[in-house]
């Protein structure tokens, strides 16, 4: 079954809540390998958002702030993945 919301097409699981609610999942999480900067200018602008959607809708704000809690899992190193089995000298 797909689901289409305004013509666009929901493939994963985040992307039919972003198309139902109207968040940006990434704008509240991050994406990997994002910089200082990045962040912080990220974070600037989901503040501002955050505030208008107390007011217009207090249920996609409570989504988005725990959005904005969840901690991204680290990528394995793949230096550390190719040294399994290996000893150090």
């Amino acid at each position: 079954m797909k689901f289409i919301v305004a013509g666009q097409s929901a493939v994963t699981a985040s992307e039919f809540v972003e198309l139902a609610l109207g968040i940006d999942f990434e704008l509240f999480t991050g994406t990997p390998g994002e910089n200082d900067m990045e962040r912080a200018a990220r974070l600037d602008a989901a503040r501002d958002i955050l505030t208008d959607l107390h007011q217009s809708d207090p249920e996609a704000a409570a989504y988005a702030e725990a959005l904005m809690r969840t901690v991204p899992l680290p990528l394995r190193s793949k230096t550390a993945a190719g040294r399994r089995g290996a000893v150090a000298a």
